[in-house]
């Protein structure tokens, strides 16, 4: 394993963990702006209908997939500058 890689998983794990944070802040974001509510349905609340659950967790989703790719990615280009190698 070279150099670049050894040193993108540390930084990847690093990373990764600030994206999930971020995509939490940005889902809340999206959802208040979305419906004008703080609150986001969850699968076990009984009163809530299907509808806004599935929306709920397929908004949650693509958020979190859009955060992580744009974090992966940025930070594979940073390695690549700094290293001159891209970590695969």
């Amino acid at each position: 394993m070279n150099r670049a890689k050894l040193a993108y998983k540390p930084l990847g794990a690093l990373l990764g963990a600030a994206a999930g944070l971020a995509a939490g802040a940005v889902f809340s974001r999206v959802w208040r702006a979305t419906t004008g509510s703080d609150h986001v349905p969850r699968a076990t609340e009984e009163h809530q209908r299907w509808a806004a659950v599935l929306l709920a967790a397929a908004l949650q989703g693509a958020v979190f997939a859009v955060v992580k790719a744009a974090v992966d990615r940025g930070s594979a280009q940073g390695m690549k500058r700094i290293t001159g190698q891209w970590p695969d």
